[in-house]
């Protein structure tokens, strides 16, 4: 056993007051061979500084050693280091056996501080010395995904994939990601399959379920994001989809179950009470719905698609005052919606407060005028309000719009006649 394998033994047993002496042994007196076993050996357990020390006495010793100068950089690199890594990568000459490694930390550190354009070109130089190293090809489509290139990342990791030489590349998540990314759901479908036959993972079964999702397959979806609650309960975002995808399908109760158990890990998400009010609408249950939205709001006043909601809901229930108060609380803090506008004029017609439900409607017609359904009510208000010359420009308006209405047709021969 030669006496850096004992000092690595050591390191491993953590006898480090030996490991110390024979270290300072080897350090200051051994041979290049074991300096250069036990400084890749340290390297590989993670004792990065008594790594680097070995790496500098051995390129003192052979200062033009490539593969030396990227053991440096790969350990400064490691050790967050990485501006004195470039020195020593910037120093390998393009002859050097090792210079495509070097390039190739090179991109990857260009890549990190967002200069990607610098980082393909040291990609395509390494490619233009190895065109068939599926390394190389991965690097470009990883570069090319982080850019959100995915057509050209896509064709990189295919490179990767039909390379026999990919060894132990797991090229099929990324390329099923890409794929995904791109629009190309059925595509990605065999390689998510493939890369969870590799590796169950969180990530990858959230991809499948959305590439599923998105290729029409709605009980894939189900399937797999069932399996990811199960694996991953923390995993909060999939109740929403999972809601979504069961509503699809037809399966209301189940939807609802989804985003209650989405509400249980996450109470502060307001996206699930509003979506818990929609589904207890559709079952029939109002009054949970009711309370469902006042949650999404109390999280939130200013949310929109709750609140539309819910004023629809008290709208329906003829709860008009209620209705009132939370549009006018809205809009009290500056906010104003062209719908809201709508159904504060309506809710005020019918409390009877037709000054105040006027210049609503005057201002909501200035968003709906070529909305046959907004002319309809504008118009009945106008005619029990007493306003009839001007509800009789607001049908008119109306059937412009559909020529064929034979009611709008007939109240306008009625207002004409009076």
């Amino acid at each position: 056993m030669s006496i850096s394998e004992q000092c690595l033994i050591t390191y491993e047993n953590g006898d480090f007051d030996k490991a110390n002496q024979l270290y300072q042994q080897i350090l200051k007196t051994g041979m290049p061979e074991d300096q250069l076993q036990l400084a890749d050996g340290l390297q590989h357990l993670g004792f990065l500084e008594e790594a680097l020390s070995l790496f500098e006495a051995l390129h003192i010793q052979f200062p033009d050693e490539g593969e030396i100068k990227l053991a440096l950089a790969e350990t400064l690199q490691d050790l967050g280091r990485e501006d004195e890594a470039l020195i020593y990568t910037s120093s390998i000459e393009a002859d050097d056996p090792v210079y495509p490694q070097a390039l190739l930390m090179e991109a990857d550190f260009y890549q990190a501080q967002g200069l990607f354009e610098v980082s393909e070109e040291k990609l395509m130089r390494a490619k233009k010395i190895l065109p068939d190293e599926p390394v190389i090809d991965f690097a470009l489509g990883e570069l090319y995904a982080a850019e959100g290139k995915w057509l050209e990342a896509i064709e990189c990791y295919e490179r990767v994939e039909t390379n026999p030489n990919k060894d132990d590349l797991e090229i099929n998540k990324p390329l099923a990601l890409a794929l995904t990314s791109a629009g190309k759901f059925e595509e990605a479908l065999d390689f998510y399959e493939k890369a969870l036959d590799e590796k169950l993972d969180s990530d990858t079964l959230f991809g499948y379920g959305f590439a599923a999702e998105k290729a029409g397959y709605n009980q894939t979806a189900i399937e797999k994001w069932t399996e990811l609650k199960e694996l991953d309960p923390d995993y909060f975002s999939v109740h929403l989809l999972l809601a979504r995808v069961y509503e699809k399908e037809e399966m209301l109760n189940e939807s609802l179950l989804a985003v209650k158990e989405g509400i249980e890990k996450d109470p502060f998400h307001k996206e699930l009470f509003y979506y818990a009010g929609k589904l207890s609408l559709k079952l029939g249950y109002e009054e949970e719905a009711e309370s469902y939205f006042r949650e999404a709001l109390a999280i939130d006043p200013s949310y929109l698609d709750a609140l539309q909601t819910f004023v629809k809901l008290l709208i329906h229930l003829e709860r008009y005052e209620e209705a009132v108060n939370m549009i006018t609380a809205y809009q009290g803090e500056g906010e104003e919606h062209p719908e809201l506008t709508w159904d504060l004029s309506f809710c005020l017609h019918h409390l009877e407060r037709y000054e105040d439900a006027l210049t609503e409607y005057q201002r909501a017609y200035t968003y709906f005028k070529n909305k046959k359904e907004f002319l309809l009510d504008y118009g009945e208000f106008l005619m029990e309000y007493g306003l009839r010359n001007d509800a009789s420009k607001i049908f008119s308006d109306a059937l412009a719009i559909d020529p064929t209405d034979i009611e709008v047709r007939d109240i306008l021969e009625r207002l004409s006649e009076e």
